[in-house]
């Protein structure tokens, strides 16, 4: 069973919009099925052929035929009514629901040593503290859930439903290390993900790693144990961050080059092993471990396709590889770019976190040679912007954090003659930063300040489109 798509550019962290508990409908498409039945916008749709919708993929499991009898409720009349929906082979019903969750999201049970949550700052709104630990959303939308609030229904629904991948965070086996680190029902993410490899389902693991907790021995018992289960086809590794409100950690192995170069030492083997017997690189690190360690990241062809880009698993290759593919594929349209900035006088700045400022440059370099005046001394057409940030603090520096009390900040007062290019990454989905600023109202200053403002997807192709739309109509 596929999962239904998604914006594949960031995750959608903690909307502002409130959850409303029921298949409440949103669209209904002209001339659909759902259009023909007489379903609206605002009526909720309660069961298909006799079963309760708990979640969109009971709807889309229940009403996968070509006939599916409902039962709907009209707010207006206050009544529940019955409505038989039928199509041809292969028609979308034509209906969407405000949510993809029906009947509320599980949160979490756990009292992880590392949770983020734990070091916000005071005063954040509360949909950012939600704990959620939700396998539905897990399927649906690629989080990582820990699998211990799970009931035994819940994972003969994920056998049964073939909901896969599962993304799981494992983060160490040893129970007197795991049970310390996550909280007392550690071990139940253990024993249903011991089932979910069992029935075959794909998983693609993480490992939230803290030095002198779950490094070291513990890694590599953790490591042998994934390499046991071919049904876990990526495990990602990841450093622990915290920020400057944590009350637990202080440091982390962005402080340490040595500790991050052992833990790139100590995936070799299991690396090599599993390119060697699967074809296939499988146990990943994250790119900030190469940054802390000072080592080049490695090639594309190490990633196996990306399968856990959004965990920060390869971004900067990939953002190096398709800076390479920019200036070879499209290097007439970047000249042309580089042109109308030069004719209307103007310079780009991209905004990004400090992890990606060489990625950045590296786009710079390849866009256009330095020109020794702009925004920024020595600057070409095409200048970096990175934002540091204070609102977090500790070791928190990548570009999806950023937050428009820094971003206001940091950015000069006078921005006449500039474009500048703000990444889409530090939006959700409402367009709203995680210290509750629009879109709209950051625009708006930086237009006060005389720039022009661009929010697009941080990647090279989508850069140059978004510069190439408003510069080369």
């Amino acid at each position: 069973m596929a999962a239904g798509s998604r914006n594949e550019h960031r995750a959608d962290y903690a909307s502002t919009r409130e959850r409303a508990q029921g298949a409440w409908i949103a669209r209904v498409e002209d001339g659909s099925p759902a259009w023909e039945a007489g379903l609206e916008p605002g009526m909720r749709i309660d069961a298909v052929n006799g079963q309760v919708l708990t979640d969109i993929i009971a709807w889309r499991w229940e009403a996968d035929g070509e006939v599916a009898e409902l039962s709907v409720y009209v707010p207006e009349d206050e009544q529940e009514y019955a409505c038989t929906l039928e199509r041809e082979p292969g028609q979308d019903w034509g209906v969407e629901f405000t949510d993809v969750l029906f009947d509320g999201i599980r949160t979490c049970v756990n009292a992880c040593q590392f949770c983020f949550m734990a070091m916000l700052p005071p005063g954040v709104r509360q949909s950012l503290l939600l704990r959620d630990d939700d396998y539905r959303l897990s399927f649906l939308q690629g989080n990582f859930v820990t699998l211990t609030n799970v009931s035994d229904e819940d994972v003969e629904r994920v056998i049964r439903c073939r909901m896969e991948p599962m993304n799981v965070s494992i983060h160490a086996v040893s129970p007197e290390v795991r049970v310390p680190l996550i909280g007392r029902h550690a071990m139940r993410g253990i024993e249903v993900l011991e089932r979910l490899c069992a029935a075959d389902i794909e998983v693609h693991g993480q490992i939230v790693l803290c030095a002198g907790i779950n490094d070291g021995a513990e890694l590599e018992r953790t490591l042998a144990w994934v390499e046991a289960r071919p049904q876990i086809t990526s495990l990602a590794i990841v450093p622990l961050g915290y920020t400057k409100y944590s009350r637990r950690f202080s440091s982390s192995f962005s402080d340490d080059k040595d500790a991050s170069r052992a833990v790139v030492r100590l995936l070799e083997p299991y690396q090599e092993r599993a390119r060697r017997t699967l074809g296939v690189t499988r146990f990943q690190l994250s790119d900030e471990f190469y940054l802390d360690a000072e080592l080049p990241v490695p090639a594309a062809e190490t990633y196996d396709g990306y399968p856990q880009f959004h965990d920060g698993i390869g971004m900067l290759r990939s953002f190096m590889d398709e800076t390479d593919e920019l200036a070879r594929d499209r290097a007439d349209e970047m000249a042309r770019v580089s042109e109308a900035l030069a004719t209307a006088d103007r310079h780009t700045l991209f905004v990004c976190g400090e992890a990606a400022q060489g990625v950045f440059e590296r786009l710079c370099t390849a866009w256009n040679p330095p020109l020794g005046d702009g925004p920024q001394e020595g600057s070409s057409r095409f200048g970096v912007f990175t934002i540091r940030n204070d609102y977090y603090g500790g070791d928190v520096n990548v570009t999806g954090l950023i937050v428009a009390e820094d971003l206001l900040a940091q950015l000069p007062q006078n921005l006449s003659h500039v474009i500048v290019v703000l990444p889409e990454v530090m939006f959700n989905f409402d367009a709203v930063t995680l210290d509750g600023i629009s879109s709209e109202e950051i625009e708006s200053e930086l237009a006060r300040r005389g720039a022009q403002v661009i929010v697009a997807v941080p990647s090279p192709h989508s850069l140059l489109d978004a510069l190439a739309s408003r510069t080369c109509p």
